[in-house]
């Protein structure tokens, strides 16, 4: 899950499938250091997302419900961005024969995402350093 505000990694799961209920539990996660989002924005394609407990789950918490449309992946560039550099620089990279490497490398390689990859979309600046320079200028105000 990557956050639209800074494209900061809020959380990896890793597994051969994600039931609505794990999905749930993670968003929950999410939300005791966050807070709650006005929106989550997800892909019509992806069928953990679109489950009729999430929606209620989204529903119950005042959380507007924001799906693509089919065939534009632009109105989600950044998460495609995302996917793209992450199976370049992880999946694509070694063979796995079980899912704990993956979880393992992939923990690995967030930390240096959000503190030393500039993007683009935030001015060429890492995720870590776009949310400071805001919490910044929130601060002056």
């Amino acid at each position: 899950m990557v956050d639209d505000f800074n494209r900061e990694v809020l959380a990896t799961e890793i597994d051969l499938g994600l039931p609505a209920a794990r999905i749930i539990r993670v968003l929950e996660r999410i939300i005791d250091q966050r807070g709650y989002p006005e929106k989550l924005r997800m892909d019509n394609n992806d069928p953990e997302f679109i489950s009729k407990a999430i929606a209620n789950w989204a529903e119950k918490h005042d959380i507007h419900l924001e799906f693509i449309q089919p065939g534009t992946p632009t109105q989600n560039a950044y998460v495609e961005r995302f996917n793209r550099t992450y199976r370049e620089e992880i999946l694509n990279r070694y063979v796995f024969k079980t899912l704990n490497p993956v979880r393992q490398l992939t923990h690995d390689w967030i930390h240096p995402y959000h503190k030393e990859r500039p993007h683009d979309s935030l001015g060429d600046m890492t995720p870590w350093e776009y949310s400071e320079k805001y919490r910044m200028s929130e601060t002056l105000v």
